[in-house]
C-alpha cells in the first residue's frame, strides 16, 4: 500500500479509530510518510464534523469542502502526489449552499481557478478487465442525443488516449468507441447520430494518428473476446459505460477523472450510510484507488 495521510478532524477519526484498534498520528503534510508504518497520519482540518454514523449534517459541509480544496492545493503544491477522494453525500452540501453539481465539477473549477486554464474532466471507471468512459455523464437518457457532437467526442477521446499513454503505461493506446443506437444505427435505420456524428469523429481522430475503432454496437463490444482489442471503451452515455464496468468489477472499480492538472481517484460506490457503523463495508475499492493514484502519479512524474 502506498503511504498517505487523512485530511479530516482528528477527533471523528480517533472515535473510529477506537472501536478498530487503530492508531492515529496527528501530523503536518511534510510529517506523514514516516509516521505512515506506525500509525495512519491525519492532517487535521479548521472545521470540525458532526460525530454521527450513518447520519450527514449539513454542519459538516465546510469541512468537507476545506478537505477538497486542501488535499487538491497540496497536490499542486506537491507535497502530496495525487488526491483519492472518498464518496461525498451531496444533499448536505447543497443545503449548506455548495453551488457546483459534484464533486468532479468541483475539482475542475479548483484546477481552472489554480491555473487559469480551461478543464474538461473526463471520467474513466477502471477495474483490472475493462475502462469505460462516458462522453456524456448525468445527463437525463432523452437529452443525450442533443448534447453528443463530434466536438465532444474528439476531445473526450484525445484525453483519454493521452492518458493511456501518459498515466497508463500503454505506448499505442487502442480505444473502442460505441455507438449510440442499437446495432450502431443499423445504417441509418435505427438512428441517424451514429453516421452523422460518431463516424465523423472517428475519422478525425484516425486523421490525427490514433488507433480507434467504431461506432461500434454496444451489446457486442463488452464480452471478453472484444474486449481484447481494445485498452478502453468510449461510450455515449452514463449507463453505457458504467453497467459493464461494474458488472466485472463492482467491488474493485475505481473512478478516475481524466484531464485534470493533477491525479484524482475515487471508489467507484456511494455513501453507503445504511451500513455505516455495521463493519461490513468493503475496502476494496478504496485500497484500488489509493494504488491507482500512486501508480498513475508516478507515471505522470516520470513523463513530464
Amino acid at each position: 500500500m502506498p503511504p498517505f495521510f487523512l485530511l479530516c478532524d482528528p477527533s471523528l477519526i480517533a472515535a473510529r479509530a477506537s472501536s478498530l484498534d487503530v492508531g492515529i498520528a496527528e501530523c503536518t503534510p511534510d510529517e506523514a510518510a514516516s509516521l505512515f508504518e506506525t500509525a495512519l497520519p491525519v492532517v487535521p482540518l479548521a472545521n470540525r464534523f458532526v460525530n454521527q454514523v450513518g447520519q450527514p449534517d449539513a454542519a459538516s459541509a465546510t469541512g468537507t469542502i476545506e478537505a477538497i480544496d486542501r488535499a487538491v492545493a497540496l497536490t499542486l503544491e506537491g507535497k502530496a502526489a495525487a488526491v483519492v477522494t472518498n464518496p461525498i453525500a451531496k444533499k448536505p452540501l447543497y443545503d449548506a449552499g455548495f453551488s457546483h453539481p459534484g464533486h468532479t465539477e468541483y475539482l475542475a473549477h479548483l484546477a481552472e481557478r489554480a491555473t487559469g486554464n480551461a478543464v474538461r474532466p473526463v471520467m474513466m471507471i477502471a477495474g483490472s478487465d475493462l475502462r469505460t468512459v462516458p462522453v456524456t455523464i448525468h445527463v437525463p437518457l432523452a437529452e443525450v442525443p442533443r448534447l453528443l457532437s463530434v466536438e465532444a467526442i474528439v476531445e473526450t477521446t484525445r484525453i483519454v488516449h493521452s492518458a493511456l499513454r501518459n498515466e497508463f503505461g500503454i505506448a499505442a493506446p487502442r480505444i473502442a468507441v460505441s455507438g449510440l443506437n442499437p446495432h450502431a444505427g443499423e445504417g441509418g435505420s435505427l438512428g441517424t447520430e451514429d453516421g452523422a456524428i460518431i463516424a465523423p469523429a472517428i475519422e478525425q481522430l484516425r486523421n490525427g494518428g490514433m488507433n480507434v475503432s467504431g461506432p461500434l454496437p454496444a451489446d457486442t463490444m463488452f464480452h471478453a473476446q472484444a474486449r481484447s482489442g481494445y485498452d478502453a471503451a468510449v461510450c455515449m452515455y452514463h449507463d453505457q459505460a458504467l453497467i459493464p464496468a461494474k458488472m466485472l468489477a463492482f467491488d474493485e472499480g475505481v473512478n478516475v477523472t481524466l484531464g485534470l492538472p493533477f491525479v484524482r481517484t475515487s471508489p467507484d460506490h456511494g455513501t453507503a450510510f445504511d451500513i455505516a457503523g455495521k463493519g461490513v463495508a468493503r475496502p476494496n475499492s478504496l485500497i484500488a484507488a489509493l494504488k491507482m493514484a500512486a501508480e498513475m502519479a508516478a507515471r505522470r512524474a516520470a513523463n513530464t
